[in-house]
């Protein structure tokens, strides 16, 4: 069981920073090209897989839920942070999005296509994670996809290392740690894109997308 006071002071931090986090990160796409081209093939796999819906978990102020539905995806979003949704909810009102946990998201067994965990998984305690991948599991469809985005962490002795976040306590992952972790839970590494730190980035870490399969 994943400990809800950690779920609920990070809930709390982002409620309070919605509005600066909104201003802030409106518009990253538009100057990373290789984070457009990860998004570009979740897209394609999961649209080649079939119809499903899929979900944008830890969607926040809704920009890349918006920007899913632009590659041609049944996207909607959902976000613990209420504040982040209702601002989702004002730029975006042809879309869905919801309030709601990853540890006990209220979709059906095996009702999506795809899911985008981009960035949203980094305020979990490791020891905890295993619950929201299972999650993540159980509810994809079989040849279901799965995106998640992260931080990685430097040493592969120390697979997961504590980093300085301006909202919340998180953490940042060794890329085949959490591929493991993945594999555990019944979803298959397809692929894996690196991306090195920009000068002009505030944090100098390495940024991760895997993508993964539901067998």
């Amino acid at each position: 069981m994943v400990r809800h006071d950690a779920l609920s002071a990070t809930r709390d931090a982002y409620d309070a920073a919605a509005v600066t986090y909104a201003e802030l990160f409106s518009d990253t796409l538009r100057d990373s090209p290789l984070d457009r081209a990860a998004l570009g093939l979740f897209a394609e796999v999961v649209g080649a897989s079939g119809d499903g819906q899929v979900a944008d978990l830890g969607c926040g102020p809704g920009y890349i839920t918006a920007h899913l539905r632009e590659l041609g995806l049944a996207a909607f979003g959902v976000d613990a942070s209420s504040v982040m949704i209702e601002l989702a909810r004002q730029a975006y009102p042809h879309l869905r999005f919801d309030v709601g946990s990853m540890t006990e998201l209220d979709i059906a067994d095996g009702a999506l296509g795809g899911i985008l965990s981009r960035w949203s998984v980094i305020h979990t305690p490791p020891q905890e994670l295993p619950v929201i991948l299972a999650e993540f599991h159980r509810v994809l469809a079989p040849g279901g996809h799965l995106l998640i985005g992260f931080s990685a962490s430097e040493d592969p002795s120390h697979p997961t290392q504590v980093f300085d976040h301006a909202v919340a306590p998180a953490y940042r992952w060794w890329p085949d740690h959490l591929a493991t972790l993945l594999r555990e839970c019944g979803l298959a590494e397809v692929a894996r894109m690196i991306r090195e730190p920009r000068p002009t980035d505030r944090r100098q870490f390495r940024e991760v997308h895997l993508l993964a399969r539901k067998a």
